[in-house]
């Protein structure tokens, strides 16, 4: 039985079919149609694409700073393959506003503190995003992609893991990671390269990784599955850089980081599972997994005790109830807390190591506040109350994490059109991206601000500045592990200027910043490590 092809009725496909023939009386229309070849219509059809392009472009556009015409399809691709810091640099000083557009994504850069804190603070308008390969590396219902109130119910959740209390927990895990890492900065240093300095950077990498994962998930994780992360992490960061081909083509730098994502995926769903059969047993809890599963083991108790009709004392009740979560489901939170943790805490444990050889004063001031917070016992553990009191230790951290911020960008996608100002709006889809390095190099806020000067927290008004202070964000999604980063770096700097003496070999590029995720010194840091005789 034959079929109309239309989805129209055969009277209406009888006058389109006048009209076209009235429209192309004079044969105008079969002409050109029969004189274009194949390869002149592909021809054409290219250059009405490369004309749409370059006209959404300039209508996004409008009037902020920006190229004055864009690349066909690629824009500045290969600018953004090796980022330099010194062309992002340029972008935000020269204007509030400005954009850039790469493949389909057309990017609005704020520059100025105000823009930057009006973004963090504008969630109605805007999300946080990631480069297209994320959703596959982290997977799509990941927490992190939750938005409104799931965010924030999600967020809840996990508050409880970072308290002071809990906090207080991890500190002896971080203890002893530093004492096994020092002396193998030292073997290394001394034996291995005959007290030659080598590029340390790699070595701080693996450090912070080892680090996150024995703070997250204590000894669930073997040494050898920490060491196989902490080599091939690279790769996930490689693979989520701000611009990047938006789908995974094999051996490519998204195919090699969703590989490394899958493993370390898999590795935190055996520690969950691990975790949940000890805690069960009545183990407990010595890290951020064990303390979350605690959580979990609790809140369904008291569920329980309510649904058997039980008058449970409000003095009973858990401070956070909390739903379970499955294996999976943990595997891809405690992965997004490494995801945040292990770029930008490798970053400023390079920077904080350069810079403390560089300024032996500022080493000798907290390594002497150090030794006597310890009573002369250089072994000696502090709590968290105590090391948060060394005043030296914490204004080089603080001075570090302004000077080099590790994360000198975030980026958002606009939910819907953003009026931003009263003169411009950034259209529905386009990413808009609030930079933290100037607010934190503003000469209003920090005088002298590319100096790098620690007593400005101490005897200064630094600290009054925390409109400039975004080095963990601000608003609905700011960092919720900023206290735990500061005291983890306050911890390690304090025990190593006691146990170690370091020296750094200044290179021509040692100050010039590489942009890979977060910033590093651009020679990766020339390093030689000692025992510290006492």
């Amino acid at each position: 039985m034959a079929a109309n092809a239309s989805f129209v009725s055969p009277t209406a496909d009888a006058k389109v079919a006048h009209t076209i023939a009235a429209f192309d009386a004079n044969g105008l229309l079969s002409t050109m149609m029969n004189n274009l070849s194949g390869w002149q219509l592909v021809l054409t059809a290219i250059l009405l694409l490369i004309a749409y392009d370059q006209f959404k472009y300039i209508w996004n556009k409008g009037s902020i700073i920006g190229p004055s015409w864009k690349a066909p399809f690629f824009g500045p691709f290969l600018d953004s393959v090796n980022p330099s810091f010194t062309k992002y640099h340029a972008k935000w000083r020269s204007g509030p506003l400005s954009c850039v557009s790469v493949f389909h994504k057309f990017v609005v850069i704020a520059s100025t503190r105000d823009m930057a804190r009006k973004i963090f603070n504008s969630p109605s308008f805007v999300k946080p995003c990631v480069v297209d390969a994320a959703y596959k590396l982290l997977r799509p219902q990941n927490w992190v992609f939750l938005d409104g109130r799931a965010h924030v119910d999600y967020r809840k959740g996990l508050n409880g893991l970072f308290t002071r209390h809990a906090l207080e927990q991890y500190l002896p895990i971080q203890e002893e990671i530093y004492n096994q890492y020092f002396q193998r900065f030292v073997r290394i240093s001394q034996m291995e390269q005959k007290g030659e300095p080598m590029q340390f950077m790699g070595e701080f990498r693996e450090l912070q990784c080892a680090l996150s994962c024995r703070t997250f998930v204590g000894h669930y994780m073997t040494e050898e599955a920490i060491k196989k992360i902490a080599d091939d992490y690279y790769l996930i960061t490689a693979a989520l850089e701000l611009v990047n081909f938006p789908i995974i083509l094999p051996f490519t730098k998204s195919w090699y980081g969703k590989k490394c994502a899958d493993m370390v995926l898999e590795e935190f769903t055996k520690c969950a599972a691990k975790s949940k059969v000890r805690l069960a047993a009545g183990g407990n809890p010595n890290c951020i997994l064990d303390f979350w599963v605690a959580s979990m083991i609790e809140s369904r108790a008291y569920r329980e005790r309510i649904e058997a009709g039980e008058k449970v004392p409000d003095t009973e009740k858990p401070s956070m109830l909390i739903r379970d979560f499955s294996d999976f489901e943990i595997s891809m939170t405690l992965f997004t807390f490494l995801f945040a943790s292990q770029d930008a805490t490798s970053s400023a444990c390079t920077w904080l190591f350069q810079i403390m050889a560089d300024r032996p004063e500022f080493l000798d001031k907290v390594r002497e506040e150090n030794i006597a917070a310890r009573n002369g016992d250089i072994h000696a553990s502090l709590s968290l109350d105590n090391l948060e009191k060394l005043q030296w230790t914490r204004a080089v951290v603080k001075e570090t994490l302004r000077y080099r911020p590790p994360v000198i960008m975030v980026p958002y996608v606009a939910k819907k059109d953003f009026p931003i100002t009263d003169t411009y709006t950034a259209p529905k889809g386009s990413m808009v991206i609030p930079t933290t390095y100037m607010a934190l190099h503003d000469p209003e806020a920090y005088p002298n601000p590319d100096s790098f000067e620690p007593e400005r927290w101490i005897t200064g008004d630094a600290d009054k500045q925390t409109k400039n202070w975004l080095v963990f964000g601000t608003g609905p999604h700011y960092c919720l592990g900023q206290t735990y980063a500061q005291a983890n770096l306050m911890l390690m700097i304090g025990k190593a200027s006691m146990m170690l003496d370091w020296k750094h070999k200044v290179t021509p590029l040692s100050e010039e910043i590489k942009v890979f995720a977060t910033i590093f010194p651009k020679d990766d840091c020339y390093l030689t490590f000692s025992e510290r005789k006492l």
